[in-house]
C-alpha cells in the first residue's frame, strides 16, 4: 500500500472536480465528496484503487490496490499533476 499527503492550492470542491474528471476522462471511476471518497484509475499496467481525504489545504491519498511494476513514486507523482 502507498500513502501520501500532497498539498493543493484553491478549495476542495474545485480540487474534487478537477481530479474527478481526469480520472473518469481516463476511463476510471470516482466516488466521494469535498472531504473524503474513493477513486479507480486506470494504467497501461492495470487498475489503481484508492482512497482519499481532504484535511485542510492537504489531500491524504491511500493506494489500496495497483500493478506491482508502478511504483508509488511514479503514482504519487501522477497524482500530484491533477492536484495543481
Amino acid at each position: 500500500m502507498c500513502k501520501f499527503n500532497l498539498p493543493f492550492s484553491g478549495d476542495a470542491e474545485s480540487l474534487t472536480l478537477r481530479a474527478k474528471a481526469a480520472i473518469e476522462r481516463a476511463g476510471g471511476s470516482f466516488t466521494g465528496n469535498v472531504t473524503q471518497g474513493n477513486f479507480r484509475a486506470k494504467t497501461p499496467l492495470g487498475s489503481i484503487h484508492g482512497t482519499y481525504q481532504v484535511a485542510g489545504e492537504q489531500v491524504i491519498l491511500a493506494i489500496n490496490k495497483k500493478p506491482l511494476f508502478l511504483t508509488c513514486a511514479r503514482i504519487e507523482k501522477e497524482l500530484s499533476q491533477v492536484m495543481r
